[in-house]
């Protein structure tokens, strides 16, 4: 393989539309207020896929360092594992992708914000400087917050609750607590797929010291809390959309629910941990169509 498309395996570019679901999510908030702006659109999905490919980079590094990543996973092989990206290189890829994400994060928010509102500024570039700080240590240094049970937290404040209510902010200067709950949904999904994931892993997870909420709860515990994340996550939706009166030809965005119950079927019929390497990407790209399905809804019927 190339050194190209090596680096294009640890940067995992199928993991990209589910970290811009709650930047799309809270782009269309804010048009639903009346605030849009292209400018910071772009460069907050910019600034997410440096994030996502950081916290990739990371962690590919961590669980291959850590030997987390071994014959025993089984899904796609990551990079340092197959020995295609040496340690040094990756390590300085991480240092890369931070710097670049940095500088992303910090002209978005001179965009948003400009002089006018310095201490937004200063807020969310501290709340930037903790993503990256966040992405890194998940599986990386001494005590990995991944390897602690953790992820599930960080996944939700991060991908949930700043993605969606951080952009919305972005353009509005201003939230509503209503949108706490689309929040919740995003957050929720992308648990839920950091959850497929440790379940899938959960037999190398375990003999690697890997203590994620699946090892801690077991295989079938697993489920259950899944089929929680799932159904709080509609159930936020759906009384967001009750409290906006949402009317039932604008609603059809919930037609994105419809694979993702398929997928929940699945998953709580499922035995074998191998059986689930295929759900990851239903759920994430079931997510994706949520946000875009609620952006079209936003810009067209509601």
């Amino acid at each position: 393989m190339n050194p190209f498309k090596a680096w294009l395996m640890a940067a995992r570019l199928r993991t990209l539309p589910l970290s811009l679901s709650g930047i799309l999510m809270g782009t269309a908030l804010a048009i639903s207020d009346g605030a849009f702006n292209g400018q910071i659109l772009i460069l907050a999905l910019l600034t997410t896929v440096g994030f996502q490919i950081t916290s990739n980079f990371a962690n590919d590094y961590g669980d291959g360092v850590k030997g987390t990543d071994n014959e025993d996973r089984i899904g796609p092989s990551r990079a340092l594992q197959s020995g295609l990206i040496s340690k040094q290189s990756l390590k300085m890829g991480i240092l890369v992708s931070s710097a670049i994400s940095l500088v992303l994060a910090l002209l978005l928010l001179y965009v948003a914000f400009g002089v006018a509102y310095i201490s937004y500024f200063l807020i969310f570039t501290f709340l930037g400087i903790l993503s990256i700080w966040a992405a890194i240590k998940y599986t990386m240094g001494t005590k990995p917050y991944g390897y602690q049970g953790l992820g599930d937290l960080a996944v939700f404040m991060f991908f949930g609750l700043l993605g969606v209510l951080g952009s919305l902010f972005l353009y509005t200067k201003t939230w509503d607590w209503i949108a706490v709950l689309p929040a919740i949904t995003i957050g929720l999904l992308c648990v839920g797929v950091l959850n497929l994931n440790n379940l899938r892993d959960i037999v190398s997870d375990k003999k690697s010291g890997k203590n994620t909420l699946v090892v801690q709860m077991g295989f079938e515990n697993g489920k259950r809390y899944h089929l929680f994340l799932i159904v709080i996550s509609f159930l936020s939706m759906f009384f967001y959309s009750w409290l906006e009166k949402i009317p039932i030809a604008g609603g059809w965005f919930f037609l994105a629910f419809a694979p993702i119950f398929l997928h929940l079927i699945k998953v709580m019929r499922t035995t074998e941990p191998i059986e689930l390497d295929g759900e990851l990407k239903k759920l994430a790209l079931s997510t994706f169509l949520l946000s875009i399905l609620f952006l079209i809804a936003v810009n067209y019927f509601l």
